[in-house]
């Protein structure tokens, strides 16, 4: 086998899998894995919720593969600035792009605007320790409604309900930890837009909902109907009978003395966010099923007064220098992985997996499935593929250092991880996150043989 150099945008999973796929299928393939903050993992380190254990199992994982001969990491480096689609293909035999999806979708109903009123993602990125964004976040608000059936709005009404004194068992870092504290929400609301037989969410992270001694459930009988539709889901999923069967269970609890509630309310459809300069209230429609999986409007409508909204109705992908985007789709148009260009043929070298390729659904399982799809039709390319002259290995690093970019590598990343799981044996926690984007490249950058490592 020849040599083949290959670079991934963007070190979450899908990015990771493509790589580890590709040099298990691809004796003479080198993979460098290009990633715009300082650390990797993507949406596992700064998009799911702190006090989910599994994800501790997935990072091992990932981690181990960052570790194989053949891939390297290359972190604090933005495609599109601190280097281009030109400047790539100037280096590599081929680019897959594997950046995800990080902003929310929007929700288009009148006063989804106004202040109180938040995106899913801005909230998980903030007691994530997400090195861009603000490091404050309100929390005043006592009734608060989210708006969404599947596991981040899960993930937020658990976030808004715990303690923070719970959360310490997590790596939260200090200013999370902080504002937690300060927040004062007794009572969140999710509302479904359909019955309980069509939720989005796992039932693992439904039964975590119940893991808080301080947190007590309420499903609410409202809207909770199994119709034709609903009975057919039930008989062809386990997983949705064994959720259903938990609400139902829950469903009988008598109310108890706990400090905190989440409510769970079904076939509510919001219509309104209410207020004048702030977050009052949300204007919901009550659905009705139509035996077929969806649902009608009754004309029905409830007021909730809340004083904050957090919509969780799906992550988006953004688009990238220089790539083609399908905007409606939010996706970059391909076949299988290959990217396609404006007139519906691939362009040669030019791949993508992952949620920006698919859109944003799907669990780890599917991630892997979706990388080798790409990665073989990468493989089935070869022949084609435009191949770079130098197949020098440190060129890519001298040249961006030439710009001036302070580079994180693999190593960074193991002395960085080293550093967060020593600031929380410190006080008793098994890791406490570095937030400040200077601060986790210093910390990534101490030793000197970062250019030695990056180089090789």
């Amino acid at each position: 086998m020849g040599s083949l150099r290959v670079a991934v945008v963007g070190a979450g999973p899908a990015g990771i899998y493509a790589a580890d796929i590709l040099t298990t299928k691809y004796e003479g393939a080198s993979v460098d894995i290009i990633e715009r903050l300082p650390a990797p993992y993507g949406l596992v380190r700064y998009g799911v919720a702190p006090d989910h254990p599994r994800i501790k199992e997935i990072i091992k994982a990932l981690l181990r593969v960052l570790g194989k001969p053949g891939i390297r990491f290359i972190g604090n480096v933005n495609y599109g600035t601190d280097i281009t689609l030109a400047e790539l293909q100037q280096f590599y035999d081929a680019v897959i792009f594997a950046t995800g999806a990080m902003d929310d979708r929007p929700l288009d109903i009148p006063g989804i605007d106004l202040p109180g009123s938040h995106g899913a993602a801005d909230f998980v990125s903030w007691f994530d320790g997400h090195p861009d964004v603000s490091r404050e976040w309100t929390l005043d608000a006592e009734q608060v409604a989210v708006i969404g059936a599947g596991n981040v709005a899960l993930d937020i009404s658990r976030m808004l309900s715990k303690t923070a004194d719970e959360q310490l068992v997590t790596e939260i870092p200090q200013n999370v930890y902080e504002g937690l504290k300060a927040n004062r929400a007794t009572d969140v609301h999710v509302f479904a837009r359909r019955g309980p037989a069509q939720l989005k969410f796992s039932l693992l992270e439904l039964r975590e909902l119940t893991h808080s001694p301080n947190v007590d459930v309420i499903v609410h009988p409202e809207g909770f109907d199994i119709d034709a539709g609903s009975e057919q889901a039930i008989q062809e999923s386990r997983q949705t009978k064994k959720i259903v069967d938990t609400l139902l269970k829950w469903l009988d609890n008598p109310p108890s003395t706990k400090p905190h509630r989440i409510h769970l309310h079904f076939c509510e459809s919001p219509i309104e966010v209410l207020g004048d300069d702030r977050v009052t209230g949300l204007r919901t429609e009550r659905m009705e099923l139509d035996g077929n999986g969806g649902v009608r409007g009754t004309g029905e409508i409830t007021d909730w007064p809340v004083q904050a909204v957090y919509r969780a109705v799906g992550y988006l992908s953004t688009p990238l220098p220089d790539v083609p985007f399908d905007e409606q789709e939010g996706v970059i148009p391909n076949e299988a992985g290959r990217v396609l260009g404006e007139d519906g043929t691939p362009l040669s070298g030019l791949y993508t997996t992952g949620w920006v390729k698919r859109g944003p659904v799907g669990l780890i399982g599917h991630t892997k499935s979706d990388a080798a799809e790409t990665i073989q039709c990468l493989l089935d390319d070869l022949a084609s593929l435009p191949k770079v002259a130098s197949r020098d290995v440190g060129a890519v690093i001298a040249h961006l250092e030439e710009k001036g970019i302070e580079l994180t590598s693999g190593q960074g990343w193991t002395r960085l991880d080293d550093h967060e799981r020593a600031l929380g044996e410190a006080v008793g926690r098994p890791r406490i996150k570095v937030v400040e984007r200077e601060q986790m490249v210093e910390v990534s950058r101490a030793a000197d043989d970062d250019d030695e490592a990056l180089a090789s």
